[in-house]
C-alpha cells in the first residue's frame, strides 16, 4: 500500500500578499499621558526594544477602570445635547436625555459611578513584536482592574460558581476577561470596557442562511430582530450589526468591538481579499428605521438609537451568522497605549456640563405626585387613575429586592409561608446598588433589567406582594396579564441614570433581610421625588405592547 508522503511535491503557487480581516486607518483618539515610570527602551540584539514594567501595565489598567466609571467620551455627550435640540424628539425622549446628561454632571465629580452596575471588566491588548514585558500581563492588567473596584465605590457584580448550582460573590469584581494579541511593532495597544450585565444580555447570534442576502429579505429581518432588543439595556443605544464572519465567536467579537466604536476606520467598501467592511449606506437606513419604530429613549419618540454601526465580514460559503449588539447608556470603554514616550490613555470629558442646556426644561408632560407613606390599597387606587405613560414621581418608602431576594422568597411560599408584610405594603424596586460613598446616603442605584424577575409576578401579586413594582425595560405577557387578575401595576424607572437617583431621590438605605447576598440583599430605601412612568396598569394596558415590545 502506497502511503501519501509527508511532504508532497511543491507545485508553484502565487506569491502570498497578506490583507487584515481588521485594515483599521489611523488612530486618531485624544490622549492624556498617565504617566513616564516603568518604561524604557533597551538595545536587544542591535533592535531598540521597548521595555514595559508590570507596574505601568497595572497602573494603566487601575486608571482606565477608574477613569470609564465616572467619564463619558464627548461625542456620546454630544449626541445627547443633540436630542435635546431637535425638534422631532419627543418630551419623553428629551426628558430621558436630560436625565442623562445631568447624571453624566454628577457621576464626573468622580464619587458616584454612572451606573450602579459597574460592569465586567474587559480588556483587550495588542502587544507590538518590539515589546518585552516580564510575560505576566495579564495578571497585572487584572490586579489594575481589581485596585479600581476596590478604592472607589464600584459593585462588586461577579461571582464564582463553587458547583454547578452554589454561587458566591467574588467580593473584588474579578476575574477580568483579559485577551492579549501580537501585532504590531513598537507599542502596547489597549482597549479597556466596563461591560454591564443589561446590555451584555442584549447580545444575540443568529445562525442565518445564505438566501437572506437580498436588500429587503435582509432589511426585514433586522427590524423584527431589532425589536427584541427591548428597552432593558438603557436606550439610546449605539447599536452594531454583524453580517457575516469567519466563525460565530468572531461575529460577536466584532458586534462588541464595533458597539464600542473600536472599527469605525475600517474601510467602507470590500475587495476580493476579504477585508471586514463598514456599510454606511445600510448604517442610515437602519438608524432611520429605528426611528420609526417609536420606541425612543425608553419611553417612546425617536430616539431608540443614538447611531448604527454595520459591519459586513467575509464568511463560509454555507454559513451566515449575523450579529446584533449594544452598548448602553452607560457607554463604557476607553483606549490606551504604551509608547517610549510612556503610558496614556484616552481622554474622556471632565466637563460635561457644558452640554447642558442653560435653563432646565419641563419636560417629559404631566407629573403626578404619588405618596408612597399610605397604605398600599390607596397608592393602587392612586395610579388606577391615570393612562399608561403618564409620568410620576414618588416620595416616601420602596422596598429593593432583584433575582436571588425573589428566590428567597419563593422558597417561603413554596414552604406554606406567607410573604413578609414588607413585600406587600410597599412598592418593589429591582435594583442593586453599589458601594456608598462616605457622607453619601446612597451610592448608584438605578433599576435592574424587569424581565428576569418576569416569572415571579404571578405567584407573589396572588399572595399579596409585588402589587406596584418599578424597574426598567420591557416586560412578558405573563406580567400584563398578571397586573390584570391582581390590580397590580408596573412602573418603568430610567435606566443608566443611577448617579442621579443617588444624589437627588434616594435619602436613605438600610438593610431589611438577607444581608449575606452582598448587593442583592433586601433593602429599605427612602425616596423624595423618584421619577417614572406607568407601564403597565391594573386594567392589561401595556405600553411596550403598543410598541410590538411586550
Amino acid at each position: 500500500m502506497n502511503a501519501p508522503t509527508a511532504f508532497p511535491d511543491q507545485k508553484p503557487v502565487p506569491p502570498y500578499k497578506h490583507t487584515p480581516l481588521f485594515p483599521l486607518g489611523p488612530d486618531t483618539t485624544p490622549y492624556k499621558k498617565i504617566t513616564s515610570e516603568g518604561v524604557r527602551v533597551e538595545k536587544v540584539l542591535g533592535k531598540d526594544m521597548l521595555v514595559v514594567s508590570r507596574e505601568a501595565l497595572r497602573a494603566l489598567s487601575e486608571a482606565a477602570f477608574g477613569d470609564i466609571n465616572h467619564y463619558l467620551r464627548p461625542g456620546h455627550l454630544k449626541q445627547l445635547r443633540s436630542i435635546l435640540e431637535d425638534k422631532e424628539a419627543s418630551d419623553n425622549d428629551k426628558f430621558v436625555a436630560f436625565d442623562f446628561l445631568k447624571n453624566a454632571n454628577i457621576a464626573a465629580g468622580g464619587v458616584l459611578p454612572m451606573c450602579q452596575d459597574t460592569g465586567t471588566a474587559i480588556i483587550m491588548g495588542k502587544k507590538g513584536c518590539n515589546v518585552i514585558t516580564d510575560g505576566d500581563d495579564e495578571a497585572a492588567l487584572s490586579e489594575g482592574a481589581r485596585d479600581a473596584y476596590l478604592r472607589r465605590n464600584l459593585r462588586y457584580s461577579q461571582v464564582a460558581p463553587l458547583s454547578m448550582y452554589e454561587e458566591k460573590n467574588t467580593a473584588n469584581n474579578m476575574p477580568a476577561q483579559c485577551e492579549i494579541y501580537a501585532e504590531g511593532d513598537d507599542a502596547y495597544k489597549f482597549m479597556f470596557m466596563a461591560k454591564g450585565g443589561g446590555s451584555a444580555n442584549k447580545s444575540f447570534l443568529f445562525q442565518a442562511t445564505p438566501s437572506v442576502l437580498t436588500k429587503d429579505r435582509l432589511l426585514a429581518f433586522l427590524k423584527e430582530k431589532v425589536l427584541t432588543l427591548g428597552t432593558a439595556a438603557c436606550p439610546p443605544y449605539h447599536l452594531a450589526i454583524v453580517i457575516g464572519g469567519t466563525s460565530a465567536e468572531l461575529c460577536m467579537k466584532t458586534v462588541k468591538l464595533a458597539s464600542a466604536r473600536y472599527l469605525d476606520a475600517l474601510p467602507t467598501h470590500g475587495s476580493a481579499d476579504g477585508n471586514a467592511f463598514r456599510d454606511l449606506e445600510m448604517e442610515q437606513e437602519i438608524l432611520k428605521m429605528t426611528q420609526s419604530l417609536g420606541v425612543g429613549a425608553q419611553f417612546g419618540g425617536k430616539y431608540f438609537c443614538h447611531d448604527v454601526r454595520v459591519i459586513r465580514m467575509p464568511r463560509h460559503g454555507a454559513s451566515l451568522p449575523i450579529g446584533l449588539g449594544v452598548s448602553c447608556s452607560a457607554d463604557r470603554q476607553v483606549l490606551g497605549k504604551i509608547t517610549k514616550d510612556g503610558v496614556y490613555l484616552e481622554e474622556l470629558e471632565h466637563n460635561p456640563a457644558q452640554y447642558l442646556p442653560a435653563v432646565e426644561q419641563s419636560l417629559g408632560g404631566e407629573v403626578v405626585k404619588i405618596d408612597l407613606n399610605q397604605p398600599m390599597k390607596n397608592i393602587l387606587a392612586t395610579l388606577s387613575k391615570y393612562p399608561i405613560k403618564t409620568r410620576v414621581s414618588m416620595t416616601g418608602t420602596m422596598i429593593v429586592a432583584r433575582d436571588s431576594a425573589h428566590a428567597k422568597l419563593r422558597e417561603r411560599l413554596e414552604k406554606g409561608e406567607p410573604l413578609p408584610d414588607y413585600f406587600k405594603n410597599h412598592p418593589v424596586y429591582y435594583a442593586g446598588p453599589a458601594k456608598t460613598p462616605d457622607g453619601y446616603a446612597s451610592g448608584a442605584f438605578g433599576p435592574t433589567t424587569a424581565g428576569r424577575m418576569d416569572s415571579f409576578v404571578d405567584q407573589f401579586q396572588a399572595a399579596g406582594g409585588s402589587m406596584v413594582m418599578v424597574a426598567k425595560g420591557n416586560r412578558a405577557v405573563a406580567v400584563r396579564e398578571a397586573c390584570k387578575k391582581h390590580g397590580g401595576f408596573y412602573l418603568g424607572s430610567i435606566g443608566g441614570a443611577a448617579a442621579n437617583l443617588a444624589e437627588h431621590c434616594i435619602k436613605k438605605v438600610e438593610v431589611v433581610e438577607y444581608p449575606e447576598l452582598g448587593m442583592e440583599a433586601i433593602w429599605r430605601i427612602e425616596v423624595v421625588d423618584f421619577p417614572a412612568f406607568i407601564i403597565i396598569d391594573d386594567k392589561g394596558n401595556d405600553f411596550f405592547k403598543e410598541l410590538n415590545l411586550g
